[in-house]
């Protein structure tokens, strides 16, 4: 797999990581405490990362089948839009806190045992999908935003964003563990 393609997988496997260490280092209580009024807690955080994949999912696989193939080896590009949410997104939130659509806002929570086990699952998919972009012009189709489908980027692009979404939300949960006095274990 190509280098830019490795460091998405490891970029999504270090999220995975991070949720792992933050369960592992909270109890039920602290799970479900948020910092703020306008905050969310560490379920919710999760709870809003899965209804992200799981938007996402359908899209880029519909993105991958419609990929050209790469005619020759070439670095792939990211699109304006895409390359200013890739670098604006990883932790910590400085620069656009953007109020989220409704369909990705977290209502109820579930234990965290069944939350993490669909994140898992989820990212499983979103690195499948990964690998499947293998030799694949992916930063030559574009696809619009569930979040708001007048912000359009590249596939490219959105693989990248994932994780780092990820991680901005799940620095979120560690705010929030924090302070409801939790520990949280190492990573």
């Amino acid at each position: 797999m190509r280098d830019q393609l490795k460091a998405i997988v490891a970029d999504f496997e270090a999220a995975s990581a991070r949720l792992h260490a933050l369960k592992y280092g909270l109890d039920e209580e602290a799970w479900g405490a948020r910092h703020g009024e306008r905050t969310w807690s560490a379920a919710e955080c999760v709870e809003h990362l899965n209804r992200t994949s799981a938007a996402f999912l359908p899209l880029i696989r519909g993105k991958l089948a419609e990929a050209p193939r790469l005619t020759a080896p070439r670095r792939l590009r990211r699109d304006p839009l895409g390359f200013f949410l890739w670098s604006i997104m990883p932790p910590p939130v400085r620069l656009m806190r953007v109020k989220t659509s409704g369909s990705f806002v977290p209502v109820d929570t579930e234990d965290p045992d069944v939350l993490c086990a669909r994140f898992d699952a989820l990212q499983a998919e979103q690195i499948a999908c990964v690998t499947a972009a293998e030799g694949l012009a992916i930063d030559k189709v574009m696809l619009a935003s569930p979040f708001d489908p007048r912000a359009k980027y590249n596939l490219y692009a959105c693989l990248g964003i994932l994780p780092r979404h990820q991680h901005r939300h799940l620095w979120q949960a560690e705010q929030a563990a924090k302070t409801a006095g939790a520990g949280i274990a190492p990573a």
